[in-house]
């Protein structure tokens, strides 16, 4: 399965494909010619596939490869000297290449170096866990984080290429499937109704991965659409952080230690969506559906945080503009839309 994101010159195609990995060299010739070639993963990731890339790609370029711990401890501002000089010393220059190879926070750490280093080197992403497959690794929103939030140090670079093979997920931590179905529930509740009741029919994983590239496609395509439509996040494609802001804010609290990111957008959407019902503003029972499916496919749904907790890390949420925090919330489930608010909103519920 392939697609296109049609983005004029930023435009790049995305393969989907079972066993894609030990035939990386092939595509990556299509949009490379060049010499070096710099793998960034991180410790975990690369035991199970770095050789093997490593292996295919050194038939035709020199390979060298950097990794970091694995965890969002690793998506650090001040961890990119240290990369820097990796690259460095491999002396990889703006005609070479990077890859990203790895989940969302690798994915966003390697495209924020590929992105700033010598004001932007080539990169193609190669996600190796579901969040990244269905999300992060499409869309060329690169980041870091700071200790006062999460992502706010980023740019907006897209890869030349994503290679998504679902045989990677064979190796992932049942928890990080999990995680990784939390931005796939997203996608059913803001855009397709059909994809969400899909989600609901399968009795579990095991039984949805029997369709998995398809899922992933769908995921993808609907993103595909809405990066088009906006590529730099200030219309439709704030429909894409459903959960996001009660989500991000949570993360950071925990100092990214207690809830992965795909737990923490789950509780947002639950949690945010009871707020929207009891003001009105999204059908009741709504929240009592999303909570259901989230809890089918093991994702909290609730947190012991009073949202006095959170107050600072929302105020400092990207999605505010013009002093206005844009929150997503649901027509339907299918059917989204973004709420102009401030934080008074939110404030309204004691517990989230």
């Amino acid at each position: 399965m392939d697609l296109t994101v049609a983005l004029k010159d930023n435009s790049y195609p995305i393969y989907i494909e079972k066993g894609i990995l030990s035939q990386a060299d092939k595509y990556i010739k299509q949009i490379y010619q060049g010499n070096k070639i710099m793998i960034i993963s991180d410790d975990q990731v690369y035991s199970y596939y770095g050789d093997l890339l490593t292996n295919v790609l050194n038939k035709d370029f020199i390979v060298e490869h950097v990794t970091v711990l694995h965890g969002e401890q690793s998506k650090r501002f001040d961890i990119l000297p240290s990369l820097y000089k990796a690259l460095l010393d491999f002396k990889l220059t703006r005609t070479d290449l990077i890859i990203a190879l790895g989940g969302g926070v690798i994915g966003d750490l390697a495209g924020f170096v590929a992105a700033s280093y010598l004001r932007g080197v080539k990169l193609v992403q190669i996600p190796t866990s579901l969040l990244a497959q269905v999300d992060s690794s499409v869309g060329g929103k690169v980041a870091v984080d700071l200790p006062e939030g999460k992502n706010l140090i980023g740019a907006f670079y897209h890869p030349k290429m994503v290679l998504i093979d679902p045989n990677t997920l064979k190796t992932l931590p049942k928890r990080f499937i999990n995680d990784g179905m939390g931005e796939v529930i997203k996608y059913g509740c803001i855009k397709d109704r059909a994809l969400f009741d899909k989600l609901n029919n399968y009795q579990n994983f095991d039984e949805l991965y029997q369709d998995i590239d398809e899922i992933i496609y769908r995921c993808v395509d609907i993103k595909r659409d809405v990066v088009e439509r906006d590529q730099f996040d200030f219309g439709d494609r704030l429909l894409l952080n459903f959960g996001h802001t009660l989500g991000h804010a949570i993360e950071q609290y925990y100092h990214y230690q207690t809830y992965s990111h795909g737990e923490a957008v789950a509780i947002g959407m639950v949690q945010l969506t009871k707020i929207a019902e009891e003001k009105g503003l999204s059908p009741e029972g709504t929240s009592d559906i999303i909570e259901a499916i989230c809890l089918k496919y093991n994702l909290p749904t609730h947190s012991d945080l009073k949202t006095s907790d959170l107050v600072g890390a929302i105020s400092l949420d990207k999605k505010n503009i013009n002093k206005k925090l844009s929150l997503v919330l649901l027509k339907e489930i299918g059917n989204s839309y973004v709420y102009q608010s401030d934080l008074s909103l939110i404030q309204t519920k004691d517990r989230v």
